[in-house]
């Protein structure tokens, strides 16, 4: 089946809502221009977060971010948790939706964490049907979001890239492009982040992220960047970006910070340096 985003969302700043910053949000959103929520914070079906969201849906374009399918898990898909899901989508009728490539899920454990999966035929395969059963359950297209990566798997037998074209190829999805963790993953497994912009498919990008990240380093003293979500973005992952515009023009681009939560101020500063870098790219 063939699906098509019908984007909401316009090529401008949003954030990631967090609901101590409404009253900042109502009284001057200044850059921000749409919000974007995690689905699993909505799957309910009543109290005050459902009451905001509604609220919010009137006044700002509203992009949906799963975190919690385990899409590159061995197991199969929660059929309760994608029904949740649908009945969220089929109300809230966000601009886009979105999920990582990451899988969460063990046995019949959760680990709260996105972890990164081998690269090879058989992730392929795994993958693309859960990302069809996504797809199928919510009845619109999807943005699957690369990951960040701490470490390499010795059965991975294609690059991210590569494994990424190939998952669109077959299921008809679409790419969330998360600027942050390339330059995590590229510092960690020592790319090229510059290189991976340059190869990426931008035609399949809906959506961009940018976030921060925290710095240690490993046994031996490499760096070890950890995609925390608790810092301002960094000047590299800025230059990134720049990068990435300069191929795709202007493109909804949302700022993250998911980790002790600055001030409003903080939040819409970085979504105005998003703002003009996007208005460069115009």
């Amino acid at each position: 089946m063939t699906y098509t985003t019908q984007s909401q969302i316009p090529a401008l700043a949003g954030v990631g809502y967090k609901p101590q910053h409404l009253k900042d949000i109502q009284a001057d959103s200044g850059s921000v221009k749409w919000l974007e929520i995690h689905a699993e914070n909505y799957m309910m079906d009543g109290g005050p977060p459902i009451a905001q969201l509604r609220h919010l849906r009137d006044q700002f374009p509203i992009s949906c971010h799963g975190v919690g399918l385990s899409i590159g898990g061995e197991l199969p898909l929660d059929v309760n948790h994608l029904a949740r899901l649908k009945k969220l989508v089929d109300w809230l009728q966000p601009g886009l939706f979105s999920e990582h490539l990451a899988w969460s899920t063990h046995d019949n454990g959760f680990l709260n964490d996105l972890l990164p999966l081998p690269y090879n035929a058989a992730s392929v395969t795994r993958v693309a049907n859960h990302v069809d059963q996504l797809q199928n359950a919510i009845g619109r297209q999807m943005l699957l979001e690369n990951p960040s990566a701490y470490v390499a798997f010795t059965a991975t037998t294609m690059d991210e890239i590569d494994f990424l074209t190939e998952i669109v190829k077959r299921t008809g999805c679409g790419l969330l492009l998360d600027v942050n963790n390339v330059f995590v993953s590229g510092t960690n497994q020592e790319y090229s982040p510059e290189e991976y912009i340059e190869r990426f498919p931008v035609e399949h990008i809906g959506e961009l992220h940018l976030g921060g990240h925290a710095v240690d380093s490993d046994d031996h003293g490499a760096p070890l960047l950890i995609d925390s979500h608790d810092h301002p973005v960094v000047d590299p992952v800025w230059e990134l970006y720049d990068r990435v515009l300069a191929r795709t023009g202007p493109l909804p681009t949302l700022v993250e910070w998911d980790n002790d939560i600055p001030d409003w101020a903080v939040l819409e500063s970085e979504a105005r340096h998003a703002t003009a870098a996007l208005g460069r790219a115009t």
